[in-house]
């Protein structure tokens, strides 16, 4: 299926080049809802993958005798109970719980300034790994004789779980310190696709040399990290990874446990790597809504039907556009159709809401964060530039052969056909 819009720079009026697009983004949506339904649904295979948390034969003898500290949230959970009370019930010398981006219980916004603190149930301390502390102190890590990893990852090079894990490698390299990771399935693991980060772009929502879309678990990741020598002046941590059972790079794993507040389902997880470009433009991507990345729009677009009015709300205190009705699209059930049939990030809306506008309305689309996000300036040139979906793709090509090369060496799984 084509998804050009033809004709549209050879007409003169505005509102016919917005009629003319609204109608062909309203027949794509339209044939892609229609081929959702007609699709058959797929299962997923949870019954027969075992995450890494769950092989504690495997990884206790590890621990015994030892001084452990953990990095989790909501997600490090297996057979209903949370990896850091197994930990106590098994006589494990808990230290303490370092947590990432949304909190050890994962209801804290985006970017928000966590405090440390203790765990309700346990008291154990808690410290935070985001906002100016997104590395564990030599001070913190004294008492500590080993770091256990178990956090589900999305598997998108902005969604900074991965970027803490690398800071916290970096300090277990330093001080002497072992690092476990508990793997669990990449949900996204089923293709490698986007722009290659540069250097000059480098950031805490982008740290490595790598697609927006890797396709690794955070074990494997581990590895290429450690492999790459992308640590601080090419250390490298005592690194054990505790593989996952019964899961490949084809596999359709289901999160029992949302990985973040503004990632409720499995279509927000699928689109993520595509709509998150879109918070570095003056686009909602749902956030303050029930449909957190699955719909987008703003107060004066011109273009779609679907209309949203984000509110404030826990994990999106204050969203973009708050109390303002919003005009856009609705995406959410494409999801499942866009993961099983397409495999790559998606610029199609992108693209032609930006051919939408008009002049002054391009010019202040795209924030600074966009290129953050991108990875890349050329990805909003190429937009300005009226480049075609096709022609961007190509544009990653070279990029993304010489990256898969490198990820080969890391992969412990089979991948994907």
């Amino acid at each position: 299926m084509g998804y050009e819009v033809f004709g549209v720079h050879s007409i003169k009026s505005t509102s016919a080049k917005i009629g003319l697009l609204f109608f062909v983004l309203f027949v794509n949506c339209s044939l892609l809802n229609a081929q959702v339904e007609m699709v058959t649904s797929v299962g997923f295979d949870n019954k027969r993958i075992t995450v890494g948390a769950e092989r504690t034969d495997q990884y206790l003898p590890l621990l015994e005798g030892k001084r452990v500290a953990v990095v989790a949230n909501q997600t490090s959970v297996f057979n209903d109970a949370h990896l850091v009370d197994v930990l106590i019930a098994k006589g494990v010398d808990l230290k303490k719980v370092f947590a990432p981006e949304h909190g050890f219980r994962g209801v804290a916004d985006a970017g928000e300034l966590l405090q440390d603190g203790k765990d309700k149930k346990t008291g154990k301390p808690v410290i935070s790994l985001y906002g100016k502390n997104k590395k564990p102190t030599a001070e913190q890590l004294t008492d500590v004789d080993v770091v256990v990893f178990d956090i589900q990852d999305v598997g998108a090079r902005f969604y900074t779980y991965i970027s803490s894990m690398h800071y916290v490698m970096e300090a277990c390299a330093e001080q002497g310190k072992q690092f476990i990771v508990l793997d669990r399935p990449n949900p996204n693991g089923f293709y490698v696709d986007g722009p290659i980060l540069e250097e000059d772009e480098k950031s805490f929502v982008g740290m490595h040399p790598v697609p927006i879309v890797h396709g690794m678990t955070v074990g494997e990741y581990a590895q290429m990290i450690n492999g790459e020598e992308w640590l601080k002046n090419g250390a490298q941590c005592e690194l054990n990874v505790i593989s996952c059972m019964g899961y490949d790079h084809d596999s359709s794993y289901e999160l029992p446990i949302p990985p973040s507040p503004n990632l409720p389902n499995m279509s927000a997880i699928y689109l993520y790597p595509t709509l998150c470009l879109f918070e570095g433009t003056y686009l909602s991507v749902g956030r303050g809504t029930d449909k957190q990345f699955q719909i987008i729009g703003a107060p004066n677009l011109e273009v779609g039907s679907f209309r949203f009015t984000p509110e404030s709300m826990q994990g999106a205190k204050h969203p973009k556009h708050e109390g303002q009705e919003c005009r856009g699209f609705d995406l959410g059930t494409f999801g499942e159709f866009y993961m099983r049939n397409t495999r790559r990030i998606y610029l199609f809306w992108l693209l032609n809401i930006y051919k939408a506008l008009n002049e002054e309305e391009r010019a202040k689309l795209f924030d600074p964060f966009f290129d953050k996000l991108a990875g890349t300036t050329k990805l909003r040139e190429q937009i300005q530039q009226g480049k075609s979906e096709e022609e961007i793709i190509a544009s990653w090509a070279d990029g993304l052969a010489a990256f898969k090369e490198v990820r080969s060496k890391y992969l412990l799984y089979k991948d994907f056909k």
